[in-house]
């Protein structure tokens, strides 16, 4: 290719005043038509052309290819079904065609599965994959995909692509599967309260129903038909506080694509409504106050508290007008109301008449229905007025023999308390002996084997919890807690230690004896198996692919063991341990990526046909392998699709190689020239003598 070029002699800007003074001067000669005029202008005009130097320049270019990018799709949705073989069956076909037509770059994107729970990011690849690449360079773009993507931009300008864009579509028309939809599912729901799902169940070329099956903790509480495709609502129960997994499953579709969506999971956080505690105190004494401000300052607890301060057998001659009491409400707090409460705590009582027979067993039968009896003894335990010597006397964990110890001791935990989470770890228990402080009494009782946590003096059984049926008791032999609350000796961690025990009481998930707890940092899943024996079953993890680990526990404190496990996919894994289940989720609880894992033909089209290109799938009904589309060279402007090829724009990019100079205005070429205007200027200054 030549042009012309100019390289000054001189600075250009005296040159453009050089050349604005000659042509001021000329131009008065030439008007007035003087003698030699013509001559001496095109003398100066030589001059000034002479130090412009003008030269013939020529471009050495040489063509450069055009780029073509190729997007691989290889998220989750992708690797169901024949998708992943007919992808890459696809790549090298374009790979191998793009090559037959030489001078072509051939660029691949992959696309894999976003950090979080984005879905497929397939644009957001494109772009950061073009980024490199100038737009005039760029022939087009093939997506090989299933059509499904959750950033697909507005309008052909938000997408900054000029070629043509190209969709190859995986999967098939006839695809089956199922899937739940959560619509609306709840976050925190109140302990005892039922709470409503709203869910559909969507499927293609399905049978039109399916049974659902609904599970909280992994115990199915619902199994029942539902028709497919229509919003349905179940009512969900939830019975403890803190993490509870409810999952909604559907059952399988033969040949469905994959089973990962047939299962939502709903992680609820029960949340308890006040505990209720009923705090009946026989007497007043020093102790008494210990467990009143304990409770009272649990923000989670609605404390009831009463004092029997004028018992029947009480010699006392006042009017009952001139008392500033309330009588006692039995007949309300232990027939009517009793199971409005989670717990009852009997203080230092002793069988003073005040409760009837009928009321003990309505107390017995309300703990074997679920609910908590905690029993502080004193004295009074081993006396005739004993509460062991009533009805309850079929749920006290202990049998008095008549012997009170009045001598110091320090409480100590033992085998068994060490191992469980009441009192294991408790501050202080580090040391031997326990760096708390004395106690002064203990009832001597003989009670049930395996239930005792803490023993006193003479080895005698201080703590004792049982569970009874469906509810739960527990039993202090001493009503000396109040010392550790007062300093008494450097005191002791009474608000840990009896927080714990009525926490326990009213079926605290974190203190349970024997439970298994899952947890998820990133990729990693601990494990935590609290256990009584000593070496806990095997424990089993199920990846959601239904591949299953025996997983070797190790002992981080007596009753404790942990493993650690790197999680290989994403989606809910299932722990079991025994008769013991937990659940726990890699990445979110129900991925984006296999909400809707259909193959889409439609959701690209008007933007692929927007830049001149196409969509079409790969394999039909009845097709067994991939049919890749010819690929032809296209000018810009030009429909680049037809029904069985795809078009690549032709780019005529080329780069320049070098250049050659060949100067116009020197040497003797541009002497000659300033001779001959000069000369044809002495001519006519003589033909106009003579004339």
């Amino acid at each position: 290719m030549y042009s012309i070029g100019f390289l000054p002699l001189i600075p250009t800007p005296w040159l453009w005043a050089l050349t604005v003074l000659a042509a001021l001067a000329l131009v008065p000669a030439v008007v007035m038509r003087g003698k030699g005029a013509i001559g001496r202008a095109l003398a100066l005009a030589t001059i000034v052309l002479a130090l412009w130097n003008p030269s013939l320049n020529e471009e050495q270019r040489d063509p450069v290819g055009g780029i073509v990018a190729i997007v691989i799709d290889r998220t989750a949705s992708q690797s169901l079904g024949d998708r992943p073989g007919m992808t890459d069956t696809v790549r090298v076909e374009l790979e191998k065609k793009i090559k037959e037509f030489g001078g072509i770059e051939t660029r691949f994107i992959d696309v894999s599965d976003s950090a979080g729970d984005e879905g497929t990011l397939l644009f957001t690849a494109l772009a950061n994959g073009l980024a490199d690449i100038p737009p005039h360079r760029l022939a087009g773009v093939i997506a090989v995909t299933d059509g499904v993507t959750h950033d697909l931009p507005g309008a052909v300008k938000a997408l900054g692509v000029s070629a043509p864009l190209h969709v190859l579509v995986t999967g098939r028309p006839d695809e089956r599967d199922r899937q739940i939809h959560l619509i609306a599912a709840p976050r925190f729901v109140l302990v005892g309260k039922d709470q409503m799902v709203r869910a559909e169940i969507r499927e293609r070329n399905g049978t039109g129903s399916a049974i659902l099956s609904v599970r909280r903790d992994g115990e199915t509480i619902l199994r029942r038909a539902v028709p497919t495709n229509t919003p349905f609502s179940v009512d969900i129960r939830v019975e403890h506080a803190g993490p509870n997994l409810v999952e909604l499953e559907v059952e399988a579709l033969v040949g469905e694509l994959t089973l990962a969506n047939n299962l939502a999971v709903i992680p609820v956080e029960g949340v308890r409504e006040k505990l209720r505690v009923l705090l009946v105190s026989g007497a007043p004494h020093p102790g008494e106050r210990t467990w009143r401000n304990l409770l009272k300052s649990d923000p989670s607890v609605d404390l009831v508290h009463f004092t029997i301060l004028r018992p029947p057998t009480k010699l006392d001659t006042t009017p009952v007008n001139e008392l500033s009491l309330i009588a006692f409400p039995t007949r309300e707090l232990f027939q009517e109301k009793i199971k409005d409460f989670d717990l009852i705590i009997f203080d230092r009582y002793d069988d003073q008449s005040i409760l009837p027979p009928p009321y003990f067993d309505n107390i017995v039968r309300y703990v074997r229905e679920g609910g908590a009896v905690l029993t502080a003894a004193g004295p009074e335990f081993s006396g005739p007025a004993s509460l062991a010597a009533t009805g309850l006397a079929e749920i006290i964990p202990g049998v008095p023999d008549g012997t009170v110890i009045e001598t110091p001791f320090k409480a100590t935990l033992t085998e068994r308390g060490r191992r469980h989470p009441v009192t294991r770890g408790l501050p202080g228990s580090e040391t031997t002996p326990p760096a708390w402080g004395e106690w002064l009494r203990i009832v001597s009782a003989k009670v049930p084997p395996n239930t005792t946590l803490l023993s006193g003096a003479q080895d005698k059984p201080l703590l004792m919890l049982q569970q009874v049926e469906k509810g739960r008791v527990a039993l202090f032999l001493s009503d000396h807690p109040w010392l550790w609350a007062r300093g008494y000796r450097g005191g002791g961690p009474h608000q840990d230690l009896l927080r714990r025990v009525s926490h326990w009481l009213m079926k605290e998930p974190a203190l349970e004896e024997e439970a298994v707890r899952a947890t998820a940092t990133g990729r990693t899943i601990r494990i935590e198996r609290q256990s009584m024996s000593d070496e806990p079953p095997v424990t089993i993890i199920t990846a959601p692919s239904g591949v299953t680990t025996a997983l070797q526990l190790a002992r981080r404190q007596p009753g404790l063991f942990v493993v650690e496990f790197q999680a290989g996919e994403n989606g809910l894994h299932k722990v079991q341990s025994g008769p013991l289940t937990a659940f726990t989720s890699i990445g979110p609880a129900n991925p984006r990526e296999l909400i809707d894992v259909f193959s889409d033909t439609e959701a690209m089209r008007g933007l692929a046909e927007a830049t001149g290109g196409s969509i079409r799938r790969l394999a039909g009904p009845g097709d067994r392998a991939a049919n890749v589309p010819a690929i032809r060279m296209v000018a810009s402007g030009v429909r680049a699709s037809g029904s069985d090829w795809i078009g690549l724009r032709r780019t005529e990019v080329t780069s320049l190689r070098g250049v050659r100079f060949f100067p116009l205005g020197l040497g003797l070429f541009a002497a000659a020239l300033l001779l001959a205007f000069a000369a044809f200027a002495w001519m006519q200054e003589g033909w106009r003598r003579n004339g």
